[in-house]
């Protein structure tokens, strides 16, 4: 069975393809498609941008596709950036100018006030276009006065997760892959992925 990692966000590739390294799949990623359509995030939730993608990418390479929507939410912005994360300090900015950008609003925000959350919103498209699952995940935690730590991605260097000092720009990568909000999504994914080849298995057994 391919599958789509549906994202041009190479650190999401990364992340994504090592929970899903043990399962059964040729795993496909964007590039290997030219001419592929970009899909506009026009979604007003997280799980509504994730079937955006995962439908059109799944059409578009008449493959099963895979797609997540995620971003951070700050309680004292009402929930800022939301869907906007990645374009949260305009079209093409950096990461690290995202960032700035945040701490800039939070500028006078006490510690105990700079809570916040990482959510995530997965779908799974089959070739045909029809979703087939969906999951989320959510980790929770604060936002810190100044970044540090080179691991991960996006708003990584800024984001102290509950239980911990460090950010996940400091935390090892195996840490993330059991508390971050992606992976409590895929680890959804996993499942049903792992029972639906299962199935298939069984049926093409039987058929023989």
């Amino acid at each position: 069975m391919q599958l789509l990692v549906a994202t041009n966000n190479i650190g999401k590739v990364k992340e994504l393809k090592k929970f899903l390294l043990d399962l059964s799949l040729q795993l496909r990623s964007i590039n290997e498609f030219p001419g592929i359509i970009e899909v506009e995030e026009t979604g007003k939730t997280f799980t509504e941008n994730a079937v955006l993608k995962a439908k059109s990418y799944a059409l578009q390479t008449k493959t099963w596709a895979l797609a997540d929507d995620s971003g951070l939410e700050v309680e004292v912005l009402d929930g800022a950036p939301g869907v906007f994360s990645a374009r949260y300090a305009g079209e093409n900015a950096t990461d690290e100018e995202k960032i700035v950008k945040l701490l800039k609003e939070l500028n006078e925000t006490p510690d105990e006030q700079r809570r916040a959350r990482f959510v995530c919103a997965m779908a799974i498209s089959d070739e045909n276009g029809e979703i087939k699952f969906l999951a989320n995940g959510v980790c929770s935690g604060r936002i810190a006065l100044t970044p540090s730590g080179t691991n991960g991605f996006g708003y990584d260097p800024i984001f102290i997760p509950d239980g911990f000092e460090q950010t996940f720009g400091e935390l090892s990568g195996e840490i993330k892959q059991k508390i971050s909000h992606r992976a409590q999504a895929i680890i959804k994914i996993i499942r049903f992925l792992r029972d639906f080849t299962a199935r298939q298995l069984d049926q093409s057994t039987f058929r023989l």
